[in-house]
């Protein structure tokens, strides 16, 4: 009856789709998922099917590792990924997480064997009163259901505000972000000895992950992971054309 009164359309370009929460087929075709060969570090695909250099990972991972074991993006953030985020993000289209979440378990099939737990990038409490949900708890949620693993939605703190990354380059955002989350004490517990990924909806430098990476292995955490719903092909452009991004 609800279908007949409001007929479901794809969340991206709102054309007829016969299910709510799937995209059209153009869409679906349009979104530029992402699958093996990628680093196996931050998920960047590669430009030709030979792997990349040691472990399978890019020439950014390998000259400055990051904070985390593994990563993965289930794609690219590009026009049309960027419009099921934001809206995801500022438009309350809270009923995208489960949409998003299905693609990035597939994209990390591999490390979501081998987790314990999930743990969401955390917004500061000011941004959280403001926004009234954390997108990256919601996309946690989701994936959690389906891949069966607990969520920790609050094992992270931010314990002080920082500005907008989105205009600020790799050096700036790393620095503006040291020291400026944590694990929250009360949680400490179930993070020690786990194998812990972290989910949040864009990675663009890694600077927010890594940071959030540094502070769950403080804790006692064994391995960190990410997964993410999209990785920025160019993190150096991230927030010049435009487009609205916490830049992770």
């Amino acid at each position: 009856m609800l279908d007949l009164l409001l007929p479901p359309d794809c969340p991206a370009c709102h054309q007829p789709v016969d299910r709510a929460g799937l995209l059209c087929p153009d869409c679906f075709r349009a979104m530029r998922f992402i699958a093996e060969p990628c680093c196996a570090r931050c998920g960047q695909p590669f430009s030709a099917s030979a792997p990349g250099g040691a472990g399978r990972s890019c020439a950014p991972c390998l000259d400055h590792p990051p904070s985390w074991r593994n990563g993965r993006a289930a794609m690219i953030y590009d026009e049309r990924s960027r419009v099921l985020v934001l809206r995801l993000k500022y438009a309350d289209r809270t009923d995208l997480a489960p949409l998003l979440a299905r693609h990035m378990v597939r994209a990390g099939r591999e490390l979501l064997a081998e987790a314990d737990l999930l743990v969401p990038v955390p917004l500061h409490r000011g941004r959280l009163f403001r926004r009234r949900y954390n997108q990256a708890g919601l996309l946690a949620v989701a994936i959690g259901r389906i891949a069966h693993l607990p969520v920790v939605p609050d094992a992270l703190q931010r314990v002080r505000g920082t500005p907008a990354l989105a205009r600020l380059g790799a050096a700036a955002r790393h620095e503006v972000l040291r020291g400026a989350i944590v694990a929250r004490p009360s949680r400490r517990e179930r993070l020690a000895g786990r194998r812990v990924i972290l989910v949040d909806d864009v990675m663009t430098t890694g600077a927010t992950l890594g940071a959030c990476a540094r502070a769950v292995l403080a804790a006692g955490a064994v391995s960190v992971d990410v997964l993410v719903a999209a990785r920025a092909s160019d993190p150096a452009r991230m927030g010049s054309d435009g487009g609205r991004t916490t830049g992770a």
